[in-house]
């Protein structure tokens, strides 16, 4: 028997959710416009049921709230009732602001885009009481991790919910090198793409340095592109990337 899930938005990040979800949950989508849930659900291509604010009912419903961060004082006196649990995606809203929704339970949920394809990377953080609901219903969508802290949902933001851009800017970067270098724009990217998905295969048991040091011979190919990256300074900048993420996802609180 399916379950019923009510998202309150309908974002980037709620479709990618709903997309995963919806194959063993039937799908509610609270918004301002219906126009944008119909587009939603043409998107989603499974039907949804359509829900505006002024509507809005959460008694005793499964929630996950994907507004702007911003939005959530405007919306939450507009939810009606108070929800069995609500999950909220929102990037540095502590649990204390999510209070101002009404529910028994709460969770702070921080998935990223590969949700949508079954593979998110979720961290979790909120009352231990639900925690075995809320890894169950986030491992629908991929590999989860129950967080003892919110300061560490906010580095695990920065890392697992911010990471799909630093990746993408490298694979981009990748494939414009093997241009430069004169090879065809669509075979660098199918190159590219069986790159990730192998690399993706051998990090899951192959510690980082270890895999690194099993591809660089000594005085080869990829000790000579190795080198190009350090000088380029690319660990320092990862390392930075995560630090400003984090400091940002701080700062929203």
């Amino acid at each position: 028997m399916s379950k019923s899930i009510t998202f309150v938005g309908n974002g980037k990040m709620a479709l990618a959710l709903a997309k995963g979800l919806c194959e063993t949950n039937t799908i509610e989508v609270i918004g301002r416009s219906m126009s944008a849930m119909e587009q939603f659900e043409r998107e989603l291509r499974v039907p949804v049921k359509k829900t505006l604010y002024a509507n809005a009912d959460i008694t005793n419903k499964t929630v996950i709230l994907c507004v702007k961060p911003a939005n959530l004082s405007e919306i939450a006196p507009l939810l009606k009732g108070s929800a069995q649990t609500l999950y909220s995606v929102l990037a540095g809203t502590p649990l204390s602001a999510l209070k101002s929704v009404h529910a028994h339970h709460y969770c702070r949920a921080m998935p990223n885009l590969a949700a949508e394809a079954g593979a998110s990377m979720t961290s979790l953080v909120g009352d231990n009481e639900i925690s075995t609901n809320a890894i169950a219903l986030f491992n629908t969508i991929g590999a989860t991790l129950w967080l003892n802290s919110e300061k560490e949902l906010d580095i695990a933001t920065a890392l697992a919910g911010s990471g799909p851009a630093y990746l993408a800017l490298i694979a981009e970067a990748l494939c414009d090198g093997a241009v430069r270098e004169g090879l065809k724009r669509d075979d660098a990217m199918v190159l590219m793409r069986g790159l990730f998905e192998g690399f993706g295969k051998l990090i899951q048991t192959v510690h980082p340095a270890i895999l690194k040091d099993n591809v660089m011979s000594p005085g080869g190919t990829t000790a000579a592109g190795y080198g190009a990256l350090e000088k380029g300074n690319v660990r320092n900048g990862c390392m930075e990337a995560i630090r400003a993420a984090h400091e940002r996802a701080k700062g929203m609180k």
